[in-house]
């Protein structure tokens, strides 16, 4: 009984930080189906993250209505623009996707760090107010409900729309003729030209599918967990998101399935005292677990068969 309170209790915790991992994971899930590799998730959520606190703290300034809303679109396009750099090295100047990725990376730390230094006068933002950020919400009867009931009590409107998002996902990618083109992209991408499918076309929709909803994750995550953007407001979230792709098997289903998971992971610190079985456990070791995970599941799955086959490799259309 204790468990199953402290689950219950957790619960709007771990979707909360579960929603920016699902959205992130589906964004590389778009990209890698298309054969492009996006190990540059985590520059997107920053560029998100940014774009979104410093545009909310100056409209909620001026009374701007729907300030919240404004910001997380902002960070959509801004990050979309930026996975472009990824998109033309690796399709169209074919460099290793690994390496430019992890340019992105470096480039977006050293970006955001400037931009505030530039606007702020310091390496954070201002803080913002947090009546300004997402608000949660109640949806009256369902509340009430046993034990469903604590899905429809205080959570995040960005949660419902991350499973919206995947049902979306699933549908495209699995039930109309462009999911068909862009994984046949990703599996044989000389097969699918010789078909008359522009590879290099479904390839950039794949990137720029991945830093837009990398971005929203980064935003997602600024303006329901904190008050300002500073240079590690992102730490590391972008790499759990990979994992949450590979854990779920490049299938839309799991990585919900795995995003909420390492939202658990991620809570589990803070409630670890509360249960007994764990509190005799260094509250450190809770704060390393979500990224302790993250190693093992890339170890354990990274090799599997669920990977698209020709993610990652440069497409040469002289090939067949």
């Amino acid at each position: 009984m204790e468990v199953l309170n402290s689950l219950i209790e957790m619960t709007p915790i771990s979707l909360m930080l579960a929603t920016p991992l699902i959205i992130a994971g589906l964004g590389g899930l778009f990209s890698e189906k298309s054969g492009i590799v996006n190990i540059a998730l985590e520059a997107c959520m920053l560029i998100g993250a940014f774009v979104s606190a410093t545009l909310l703290y100056f409209l909620y300034e001026a009374q701007v209505p729907f300030a919240a809303w404004i910001s997380i679109l902002a960070a959509v396009i801004v990050s979309t623009i930026f996975v472009s750099l990824h998109a033309i090295a690796s399709i169209h100047l074919k460099a290793d996707q690994t390496i430019s990725g992890t340019a992105l990376n470096v480039i977006s730390t050293g970006l955001t760090v400037y931009a505030c230094e530039i606007i702020f006068g310091a390496k954070s933002s201002k803080a913002f107010n947090i009546s300004a950020s997402l608000k949660e919400v109640r949806i009256p009867i369902l509340k009430d409900l046993p034990l469903i009931g604590v899905l429809f009590d205080k959570i995040y409107p960005t949660t419902y729309i991350a499973i919206l998002m995947v049902v979306v996902a699933w549908f495209i990618l699995y039930k109309t003729p462009f999911g068909l083109r862009l994984r046949s992209c990703g599996e044989f991408p000389q097969a699918s030209a010789s078909m008359g499918i522009n590879v290099v076309k479904m390839r950039w929709i794949g990137v720029l599918l991945s830093g837009a909803f990398a971005g929203f994750a980064g935003a997602t995550l600024m303006l329901t967990t904190q008050t300002f953007f500073y240079f590690n407001s992102v730490h590391g979230l972008g790499f759990v998101a990979i994992a949450t792709l590979i854990f779920g098997r490049w299938n839309p289903w799991g990585i919900l399935g795995a995003g909420i998971f390492f939202g658990f992971a991620q809570t589990l610190g803070l409630y670890s005292s509360n249960v007994k079985m764990l509190s005799f456990i260094p509250q450190q070791f809770f704060s390393l677990f979500p990224y302790l995970i993250t190693i093992v599941v890339i170890a354990l799955f990274s090799g599997k068969g669920s990977a698209p086959k020709a993610a990652g490799e440069i497409y040469d259309a002289s090939k067949r």
